[in-house]
């Protein structure tokens, strides 16, 4: 029997030429806002939601970015699917996931970023 795949999506909101990058004192990494899927929801919407909910941003997708693949803390595999963004509305607030967002040219983000796939999805965009 094979192993449950965990599935997520998250985005790489962009606004001016900038990249949102969000610090998560749970994990104290700095990272792309992304999460799990909630039960009956699709890749895209998941995507908006967490997006929504990690950065207080609405978004609107305007191209998808690709996947990322690997085991997670519990061991578990997981894929997270990946959009570009742009920012259609809202405005960031601290709040219990995220405690800080930065608005950085790519390459900060790249430098700031602590997961290398993250870095490579900030390239893309």
């Amino acid at each position: 029997m094979s192993e449950q795949v965990v599935e997520a999506a998250g985005g790489v909101v962009v606004r001016d030429g900038l990249v949102a990058v969000v610090h998560r004192p749970r994990y104290d990494d700095w990272s792309l806002p992304k999460g799990h899927l909630d039960p009956g929801e699709g890749f895209e919407e998941a995507a908006l939601r967490e997006v929504r909910e990690e950065t207080g941003l609405r978004c609107r997708i305007t191209r998808e970015l690709g996947e990322t693949r690997y085991r997670d803390g519990r061991g578990r595999p997981k894929v997270v699917r990946w959009f570009a963004m742009e920012v259609v509305g809202g405005a960031f607030a601290p709040n219990d996931e995220v405690d800080e967002l930065r608005w950085l040219a790519p390459a900060e983000a790249s430098e700031l970023l602590s997961y290398p796939s993250d870095r490579e999805l900030v390239a893309r965009v």
